[in-house]
């Protein structure tokens, strides 16, 4: 759903100056610093980035499904670090609380995820509970502090959490209820850094999105207050999870396209300049098949995804949808980038073009928010259950 076509080309027009101007000719430098420079992240604060999703009551732009969709396949088209710095909040680290929070904890927390003046992330994830998000081994138990406030000890780790190391917010899921079985018993909890009992791990050294800082949370003996509880819902959590997921899983499927646009993009100045046999290799018809097949997949994904957003904003139930959006756009994603570096041949396995950069950075598309053998299954058993 787009609300006001003239303010979205708008700011579509905004974030594709900054995408060009601003953000690709830094791309090969956060590769090798494997940090963003703080006075991108400042720029990122004035173009309002951080707020896209937040609604306006919270100091965000409040856009639909169907917008932010066409944002983040803007934002995209440069490396994927710079969505991650601010996605979060846009994201993941915020839509649960939008969806699910008190009043009191919408105020607190979403003006300042929305300025990016705090980070927000989602630590579900631990190291025997990815796929399985319901085996989740960290437990919270009721146990006052010692002045005799009702509230919860929280105990367990998180692994493989974007942005964990600089966020301020932790949305923990945590196990509050050992007799329920499966996503039962499961509570969100917000968490503050600077909580007794919260650590983060140094970031991961990865395989590609350098300068996206992903680590650890560790609690221990964390203690936190009754009115952390999410929504002041014990036992809710995992849903809450579902529906933050299920929402994220179009943002994701997104960019997976301004990334493959890209991708093709530079597979096609390539072939438009690089000769053998004197003639460009754009002239060559098994690179055309390569580059016609790779436009052809984009195009496909792009209007996937717009189309599950669209059926999101209008109420629809679009489970499958999102399943199926997230799994075409991040293997299209991967088949352009494996394409593309195919044309560019021995160029295209050299650390110093772009292309070799977004071939590491979009493997991750395939694993993240559901593998895409996760979504697979997830589809085929909503098929045979005659509810797709």
């Amino acid at each position: 759903m787009i609300r006001d076509r003239s303010r979205l080309e708008s700011l579509l027009a905004t974030l594709r100056a900054f995408v060009r101007d601003e953000c690709i000719p830094l791309e090969a430098r956060i590769d090798r610093d494997d940090a963003i420079p703080e006075v991108l992240v400042e720029r990122m604060r004035a173009l309002g980035l951080f707020g896209h999703s937040i609604p306006t009551d919270y100091g965000g732009a409040g856009l639909t499904t169907e917008e932010l969709a066409l944002v983040n396949i803007e934002v995209s088209r440069a490396a994927p670090v710079f969505r991650a710095r601010f996605g979060g909040n846009t994201g993941i680290g915020s839509e649960a609380l939008i969806a699910d929070g008190t009043d009191a904890q919408r105020r607190a927390w979403l003006p300042r995820l929305a300025s990016g003046e705090a980070v927000g992330c989602f630590a579900l994830t631990e190291p025997q509970a990815g796929s399985d998000a319901t085996a989740l081994r960290t437990r919270a138990v009721p146990a006052p502090d010692a002045r005799g406030r009702p509230g919860w000890r929280i105990d367990g780790v998180k692994r493989y959490i974007t942005n964990a190391p600089i966020a301020d917010l932790f949305t923990v899921f945590a196990r509050t209820d050992d007799a329920a079985r499966g996503a039962n018993g499961i509570t969100a909890f917000l968490v503050p850094r600077g909580t007794p009992g919260l650590e983060t791990g140094p970031p991961y050294r990865k395989l590609g999105q350098h300068g996206s800082p992903v680590g650890e949370v560790h609690l221990r003996g964390c203690w936190v207050p009754e009115d952390a509880v999410l929504g002041a819902r014990p036992g809710l959590g995992f849903r809450s999870a579902m529906k933050t997921l299920n929402k994220q899983r179009i943002n994701l499927a997104a960019l997976c396209v301004g990334p493959a646009i890209r991708l093709l993009d530079e597979a096609l100045a390539h072939a438009r300049t690089r000769e053998q046999f004197g003639q460009p290799i754009g002239e060559f018809q098994l690179v055309q098949a390569m580059l016609a097949d790779s436009a052809t997949e984009v195009a496909a994904a792009r209007a996937l995804v717009l189309e599950t957003a669209r059926r999101r904003d209008d109420g629809e139930d679009v489970t499958v949808d999102v399943s199926m959006s997230k799994l075409f756009a991040s293997e299209t994603c991967g088949r352009v980038a494996d394409r593309a570096v195919q044309v560019l041949g021995g160029a295209g396995y050299l650390e110093d073009h772009p292309i070799v950069r977004l071939y590491r950075d979009v493997r991750l598309f395939r694993l993240y928010e559901g593998t895409s053998q996760i979504h697979q299954i997830s589809i085929a058993k909503h098929l045979l259950r005659g509810d797709a």
